[in-house]
């Protein structure tokens, strides 16, 4: 990752008091602009059943056209993950990459942005979210890397991918921070 992108993410405990787990640059920096992070999941359609998967679920991701992205590794939302992930090949083709549910260093290093925390006074925000929807033309090979997965496969909608872009240059050392209640078009 720091020879490709100049840098390297990893989850660690956050310097925010009662945050638990946040995501830093632990080596080189993120220039401004940069992809740091992807929010990885499930994603739902607004009309799709989410209800049991979001309860007390604080890694359920909100995007401004109503599609929801549930981020979180435990619980019954893995399972959704797994089945789903496991459901959708396309010959010797997986078409995500589910390393993110079960290891600290997954195949998409990138994989870790439900863990970025939301800015306070204290800390500005440093991150911001764009969404996207991957192209058709987006190479099959390529998509094993991509660590989301549409809960329903007959969908006509592309695949949704949510990204977070550095807002300025980030340090080694420094803490991810978005605001949660931002997204840029």
């Amino acid at each position: 990752m720091l020879n490709t992108l100049g840098f390297v993410v990893e989850r660690k405990r956050s310097s925010l008091e009662f945050a638990g787990t946040g995501v830093f640059i632990t080596r080189g920096h993120a220039p401004r602009g940069s992809v740091v992070a992807m929010y990885p999941g499930t994603i739902y359609e607004a009309d799709e059943p989410v209800f049991f998967q979001s309860i007390r679920n604080p890694f359920v991701f909100r995007c401004i056209d109503g599609v929801l992205i549930d981020g979180n590794d435990k619980a019954l939302s893995k399972i959704v993950y797994r089945s789903c992930s496991g459901r959708d090949r396309l010959g010797p083709f997986r078409l995500s990459d589910s390393s993110w549910l079960t290891t600290a260093h997954p195949v998409n290093p990138l994989a870790v942005g439900q863990y970025v925390n939301n800015c306070s006074n204290e800390r500005a925000a440093n991150v911001c979210y764009q969404e996207f929807d991957v192209p058709d033309r987006f190479p099959l090979e390529l998509r094993q890397f991509l660590p989301n997965v549409k809960y329903r496969a007959d969908t006509q909608r592309r695949l949704r991918c949510v990204v977070l872009v550095s807002l300025r240059d980030i340090n080694r050392g420094e803490e991810l921070f978005s605001n949660y209640y931002t997204i840029v078009h």
